[in-house]
């Protein structure tokens, strides 16, 4: 029979993707092989935390704490081995086996990449899920806190509230998100305004290097312990622990939630925040959320409408947010029955989505937050937008489904402007009004649906142009975006010239510094992925 063109090219990729799984079984082989071999004389045996797609706990692990649920279906490339080391030790293991086989490492802490990359690979590679490393020491005399990489935020911060009612951090609102991967990133929530980043409040840090050692700052070094606090810890090693200082925080503060659509003068309302919100006194902090929804009443016609949500963290009592309102925004309408005062630990569950009075345990569960399928980005705002640059965005949200699609606003200003936009690799300091978050949402796995959100989202990025930060356009690396631009992990260990693309975007000129950091301390670039730090073309072979 006469072979067409498309029967031999259907066989060819047929014999290179059995070829390929034959190559990674042999790889996923010699690399257990080794951990065994190694761990042999070791009192916990690795053996008991290693994972394959052979054993029955395989799916249920690696799904877990996956949050984009893009990256969470049968197709997606997963890891040919699975660890969930119990101890440091046997992270070392699994570097030093990885190297002498030539596998990928890749990390995960929480699961809350936005592009599943310490998680998803093309290329053979194991995993190193840090869930069961989880500690919390909190010491109050000191004012420190050591923490391990496997702890969620809302651990972080119920641990803290049992030891003190005058002490918090300044860290992220959602209460799933693990620490390694987040104070790594920068990390930045409710108290920013008044404390900064949660990495501009690290004092000590763990990391296991390519080496196989275990550093503090003192043996790792400044610009290491530099380039891990909001440069992404994943270029440079494994994040085992930080050393927090914590922050005071009032025994009682002050927080509400106030809804308004367009009917209720929304636009006006978001345009006059962008003028005040990243001026207003550090101890306040007002976000702003948006997004579309059907007003329904009865006898009348289904309304599409916008709807915005600013949500407030005051540290002090109601009695002095109240006349503060009403001298620097009285146009929100913002009434008594708004302000509830509580404790910091009750203010952390409140923002974390629980406004029902819920107990603080909730912070501990770590299944609370909803998992989706989505697709996001970020920019940073310098000046506000106009009334008819707001209208144009409604009319985006319009093109969409009712409630699909999200953008939060986060003022800036108080603490973050007055911190040096090279004191770590996080740049975006003086100058923004406010950084903003852009999502949509899905469900299922329907090719058609996924790629119409994808390309709403980026023309949602296009016509937002206009009128956020330029050259660069910035954003923000906990919000990783690879339509930003991606290196080539299979064929190139010098993708400068591909990461420029991303990382001046994400770093401005710290970028530069943190090429160069990872050529000092991972000269061979064993620790990278599609938006890793890479090598400098210059630097030594």
């Amino acid at each position: 029979m006469k072979k067409t063109p498309y029967s031999f090219s259907f066989l060819s990729l047929l014999l290179l993707s059995l070829n390929f799984y034959s190559i990674s079984a042999h790889i996923r082989e010699n690399f257990l092989q080794c951990l065994t071999h190694y761990s042999q004389n070791q009192s916990n045996s690795i053996s008991k935390v290693i994972y394959t797609p052979n054993n029955p706990s395989y799916g249920s692990i690696l799904q877990f704490s996956i949050q984009n649920l893009r990256f969470g279906s049968p197709s997606t490339p997963r890891p040919d081995v699975i660890v969930t080391p119990v101890n440091e030790s046997q992270i070392q293991e699994v570097i030093y086996c990885a190297k002498k086989h030539g596998m990928q490492i890749r990390t995960r802490s929480g699961g809350h990449d936005f592009e599943g990359l310490s998680w998803v690979s093309e290329v053979p590679f194991v995993m190193i899920d840090l869930s069961n490393l989880r500690w919390v020491d909190v010491d109050v005399e000191s004012r420190t806190a050591w923490v391990q990489a496997g702890v969620n935020l809302g651990e972080l911060y119920y641990g803290i509230a049992k030891k003190s009612r005058t002490l918090g951090f300044p860290a992220g609102v959602w209460s799933t998100i693990a620490v390694g991967g987040h104070i790594s990133g920068g990390g930045y929530g409710a108290m920013k305004r008044k404390y900064g980043l949660a990495a501009d409040n690290v004092i000590d840090a763990r990391l296991i290097d390519v080496n196989g050692r275990i550093l503090d700052r003192n043996s790792m070094g400044e610009d290491l312990f530099w380039a891990i606090r909001g440069g992404g810890g994943a270029s440079f090693g494994v994040i085992l622990a930080w050393k927090l200082n914590l922050v005071d925080v009032p025994e009682t503060l002050t927080v509400f939630a106030v809804n308004k659509t367009l009917e209720q003068n929304a636009t006006k309302l978001v345009h006059r925040w962008q003028y005040i919100a990243h001026e207003f006194p550090k101890d306040l902090y007002i976000r702003v959320q948006i997004r579309s929804l059907n007003l329904s009443s009865p006898g009348a016609k289904v309304k599409r409408t916008i709807w915005v949500e600013f949500v407030c963290l005051f540290l002090g009592r109601a009695d002095k947010l109240i006349p503060l309102m009403e001298k620097r925004f009285p146009e929100l309408g913002v009434v008594k029955e708004d302000y509830k005062e509580m404790s910091w630990i009750e203010s952390a569950v409140f923002f974390a989505g629980f406004r029902n009075r819920e107990s603080p345990e909730i912070l501990l569960d770590r299944s609370a937050t909803v998992k989706s399928y989505f697709k996001a980005k970020s920019d940073y705002v310098n000046q506000p937008i106009s009334e008819k640059g707001l209208e144009g965005l409604w009319e985006m949200f319009y093109e969409v489904e009712p409630e699909v699609a999200n953008i939060y606003m986060s003022p800036y200003g108080g603490r973050m402007s007055e911190i040096p936009d090279h004191a770590i690799p996080f740049p975006h300091r003086a100058g923004n009004l406010y950084m903003m978050f852009q999502g949509v949402s899905w469900v299922g796995e329907n090719t058609t649906l996924v790629q119409s959100r994808i390309n709403w989202i980026r023309r949602l990025s296009s016509y937002l142009a206009p009128y956020v930060s330029k050259y660069p356009r910035a954003a923000y690396v906990n919000y990783n975006d690879l339509d930003l631009g991606v290196n080539d992990i299979e064929l190139n260990t010098r993708n400068y010239e591909q990461a420029y693309a991303w990382g001046h975007r994400y770093f401005k000129n710290n970028f530069a510094r943190l090429v160069q950091v990872k050529g000092m301390v991972d000269p061979s670039n064993f620790f990278k992925h599609e938006q890793s730090i890479p090598l400098s073309l210059w630097s030594d072979m």
